[in-house]
């Protein structure tokens, strides 16, 4: 092939790979910037949000430390929402994980008798909203006397129809070869879960951990529902607490909605490369 030839075909390809990255970085930068706003807007007076709104503007005149004062000094409840966010976040997303990821490698690995009425019902609650199912739920806990405990929140969500699902197309393009060698092998059935499949599972719990971690983290309905006492406020119901009729604490809710974002921000960060992976892998097996 001519030399010509050869130059001119990678000329479109820099061309093209140059408008990808400039169209990309501009994506980025528009979602970035509501989170940078409101980090410039921590070090405002709470009065700058109803003047001015959020903004990237910050001069001498209006910079503070006293949100951040007010939010670590130990006046407020803050904390303790956020600590009851964390502790209902993790048991939540633990106990998901667990019973989504066996009920879906029984679905993937294991055939019985009414597997796919089973399966055709997991879709349908997935195509149900949840505001259709609040009222019978609410009923339901009720009933079990769960109303003001973590347990309340945390159980109705164990068996998620999305995590079932995405565990099930995930285990699909794992082959059943591997289980029947670990029968060989003599190995239970649960030995063959947590020693053979759990090993390559690994991705797609990365993937379903952080969307659940999501999920649970900003939950605000399901608990405000649940919860009667202000010590068991979670934090999306606290911040919430901070808007009322009689006046608006912007001081901390402005410090404290940034603040709440780091853990998920963090998390992400650190298991991206296996959330995109996870992801890819379940879109395509199957």
């Amino acid at each position: 092939m001519p030399k010509e030839n050869i130059k001119s075909g990678r000329k479109p390809n820099m061309v093209l790979r140059i408008i990808m990255v400039a169209f990309f970085s501009l994506i980025g930068v528009i979602l970035v910037l509501p989170f940078i706003c409101n980090f410039v807007s921590t070090f405002k007076p709470g009065n700058e949000l109803i003047r001015h709104g959020l903004n990237l503007t910050i001069s001498s005149e209006n910079f503070t430390l006293a949100n951040w004062k007010y939010l670590f000094g130990g006046t407020t409840s803050y904390f303790t929402w956020f600590s009851n966010s964390m502790l209902l976040t993790v048991l939540q997303v633990v106990f998901t994980l667990g019973v989504s990821a066996f009920v879906g490698y029984g679905f993937a690995m294991y055939d019985f008798k009414g597997k796919n009425a089973i399966f055709i019902c997991v879709l349908l609650i997935m195509m149900v909203p949840f505001e259709i199912l609040m009222l019978p739920m609410y009923m339901q806990i009720i009933n079990m006397k769960l109303v003001n405990s973590f347990a309340g929140i945390i159980l109705p969500f164990v068996a998620n129809a999305s995590s079932i699902f995405f565990f099930r197309q995930y285990l699909l393009g794992i082959p059943k070869s591997i289980i029947d060698a670990g029968r060989v092998d003599g190995a239970s059935e649960y030995g063959i879960f947590s020693k053979l499949i759990f090993p390559v599972m690994k991705p797609s719990f990365a993937a379903m951990g952080i969307l659940n971690t999501m999920g649970a983290w900003n939950n605000f309905l399901w608990p405000m529902l649940v919860l009667r006492d202000e010590s068991k406020f979670t934090l999306p119901i606290g911040l919430n607490t901070l808007l009322t009729p009689y006046g608006n604490n912007y001081d901390l809710l402005i410090v404290g909605s940034f603040f709440s974002i780091l853990p998920i921000f963090i998390l992400f960060l650190f298991f991206q490369r296996y959330f995109i992976e996870g992801m890819t892998a379940g879109a395509v097996k199957g």
